[in-house]
């Protein structure tokens, strides 16, 4: 903490920066109540994903060991690309799924098995979940940086910087006001000085 001068000047600048905190709080409070919000939000959206990743095992375990036949992994969907945009939650940009590009040879459909179908769409499926959480993975993580970060601004701005200014405003005022008391009794000492001096010449 910076030692405080006990000037009029001082006071002024107390006083403006007890402002300035005041009215910067309830910005700070109210972004981390919405990074809050959001946060929530991602970490449902995450639960949902893996549910439906389960969701969708589950539903392969009746057909999976087909998997063990000799299939060549061509006729599999492969991930071509994956397209992100980016979106601004709280003054937090985030990365969003756009969309997952998938590309597959062409099989001839006489000569693989017909299960090779349900089996290209639960792996797309699977692959898209996965790529999915990685990106709410990665919100979750942007988010609660810049939520720790706002929580860390909000408790100095409430538990610091505007009860130190409260404090050194109290201060400053005790002082100037002592100052001001003692230059009108040393006045007023001086003026009976003055008087008694008159009377005697």
């Amino acid at each position: 903490m910076a030692k405080v001068k006990f000037t009029k000047n001082e006071l002024k600048a107390q006083r403006d920066a007890f402002a300035l905190y005041r009215r910067f709080l309830p910005t700070l409070q109210l972004k981390k109540k919405q990074l809050l919000s959001e946060m929530k939000q991602v970490e449902a959206k995450i639960d949902e994903k893996k549910s439906e990743e389960r969701r969708v095992r589950a539903e392969m375990d009746a057909w999976v060991k087909l998997f063990s036949e000799p299939v060549p992994p061509e006729h599999f969907p492969r991930i071509k690309e994956i397209r992100k945009g980016e979106s601004n939650v709280a003054g937090v940009n985030i990365p969003v799924l756009k969309e997952v590009i998938f590309s597959v040879d062409r099989r001839d459909l006489f000569a693989t098995p017909a299960w090779i179908d349900d089996a290209a769409k639960a792996l797309e499926a699977l692959a898209r979940m996965r790529i999915e959480q990685g990106i709410l993975a990665e919100q979750a993580r942007l988010i609660s940086e810049e939520l720790t970060a706002t929580t860390q601004r909000v408790n100095l701005f409430e538990k610091v910087k505007i009860p130190e200014c409260r404090k050194n405003i109290r201060l400053i005022q005790i002082f100037l006001g002592d100052q001001q008391t003692a230059g009108v009794a040393r006045a007023k000492i001086a003026k009976g000085r003055v008087v008694e001096e008159v009377a005697v010449a």
